[in-house]
């Protein structure tokens, strides 16, 4: 144990060395280089919720992308492809980050991230993969300074609500009911409703994702605030699921007579104005684009073409760089930017801006029968304990926040992905 200790110690003390040089070079006026990036993919357990049950033991791919420069300072993301920072990227990603942003960036200054962010940004590159890119150089430069990185980018709060986000295919409605109440017994005081997504709630078997379930889901939604009464912040999303707009509506207007406080991503988010026309026609607030690609870009167009009430990002479509452009976008047109997920990167993003711009944390996806709290067992803490009261502190560790738990990486790392080669954006 004590030798165990002693190489956590003497590992730590590099790291600490290496980011004292490279803040010292950066004062200096000699930049540190990227020398390389890699993705380091393993194994891991987890729980999950599919088809109205449980999955115990589930396993995904996880991956770290580290972001590696001459002077040994360096920055990782964990995850990259779904599910807060929880799912690692895909064997295609990986193969564009390794085989093509690496060699582009080589030679690079890692603390230049706003052009790096620009020059990928115009590579069209996926967006999960140029947003792995930012958040791996803001822990970097975190990591290098020894701060958090949302001290980096002006603090101003050290910690925020949280909604239990439930999740989806969780059964009938007192199914949900239960559970909404369950969740304000430990601590929440808000919860959001994700629907049944190829799931009939009526058999409790597979079903296709036509016709919408309207009438269970109204159901549900009315079960829920019975069961918690007005004292619960209850948000809905469907998931665009209401491939009309007659279906989103009649569903609206039951949330307004319930008092929900935000109506998520009903529709398809390729009809804009099917959007406008929602948020001309409801009173509650509409809470979108989600998921729609093109980042702060996309939602500029529906600020102005008010296509909804609150927009919405997270730190997969664009990185930290493109979350805060969002948020300070949302903020100057009056407009809230709600985080999408969980995790690291967005709970950075939530600890630099006001509770004004993004009020919440998307803590989740929660449901019977999974162990939400437990720790991941590459991370020596979780990124998101919930406090009696209903908030998460924001992290306080350098950079993003992890503490990284190599022994599990190394004994669960898996090889390379076997993909093709890629060929490079342009000659160097």
């Amino acid at each position: 144990m004590q030798d165990l200790l002693r190489e956590d110690m003497a590992a730590n003390a590099r790291v600490i060395s290496g980011a004292a040089a490279a803040v010292t070079q950066q004062l200096l006026g000699v930049s540190v280089k990227i020398t390389g990036i890699e993705v380091v993919p393993f194994e891991v357990p987890v729980d999950r919720f599919g088809l109205g049950e449980p999955l115990p033991g589930h396993k995904v791919v996880q991956t770290l992308t580290r972001v590696l420069t001459d002077d040994g300072v360096e920055g990782g993301y964990l995850g990259g492809h779904f599910h807060g920072d929880q799912d690692g990227l895909l064997p295609g990603d990986q193969a564009l980050i390794t085989r093509l942003v690496g060699p582009l960036l080589a030679g690079r200054d890692p603390f230049d991230r706003e052009y790096i962010w620009q020059q990928l940004w115009l590579s069209k590159l996926p967006e999960n993969v140029v947003s792995v890119i930012d958040l791996a150089l803001w822990d970097l430069a975190g990591r290098a300074t020894g701060l958090p990185v949302h001290k980096l980018l002006g603090g101003a709060r050290d910690r925020v609500k949280a909604y239990a986000s439930g999740v989806n295919s969780l059964g009938q409605p007192e199914d949900y009911a239960a559970h909404a109440a369950e969740c304000q017994a430990r601590g929440y005081r808000a919860y959001k409703i994700h629907n049944a997504i190829y799931w009939d709630p009526g058999t409790r078997q597979f079903a296709p994702a036509r016709p919408s379930h309207i009438d269970w889901d109204i159901q549900t939604c009315r079960a829920v605030r019975a069961a918690v009464g007005d004292q619960m912040t209850l948000m809905y999303d469907p998931w665009e699921t209401y491939n009309t707009y007659a279906e989103a509506l009649q569903v609206g207007r039951e949330l307004e007579r319930l008092g929900f406080y935000w109506y998520e991503h009903p529709m398809p988010e390729y009809r804009v104005d099917s959007y406008v026309r929602l948020a001309q026609d409801l009173t509650i607030p509409i809470c979108a684009p989600e998921i729609a690609e093109g980042g702060l870009f996309t939602r500029a167009e529906w600020i102005l073409r008010r296509a909804s009430d609150i927009s919405r990002i997270d730190v997969l479509r664009g990185g930290i760089t493109g979350a805060m452009k969002t948020a300070a976008l949302c903020e100057a047109f009056g407009v809230r930017c709600e985080l999408h997920m969980s995790g690291f990167g967005n709970l950075q993003v939530l600890g630099a801006t006001s509770e004004d711009v993004c009020e919440y944390y998307e803590r989740g996806l929660v449901g019977p029968g999974l162990d939400y709290d437990a720790t991941p067992p590459y991370l020596r803490a979780p990124s998101d304990p919930l406090s009696s009261d209903g908030f998460v502190s924001i992290p306080q560790g350098p950079g993003l926040g992890y503490e990284l738990r190599w022994d599990y990486i190394d004994q669960h790392r898996l090889p390379a992905a076997e993909v093709e080669p890629v060929a490079p954006l342009h000659p160097r």
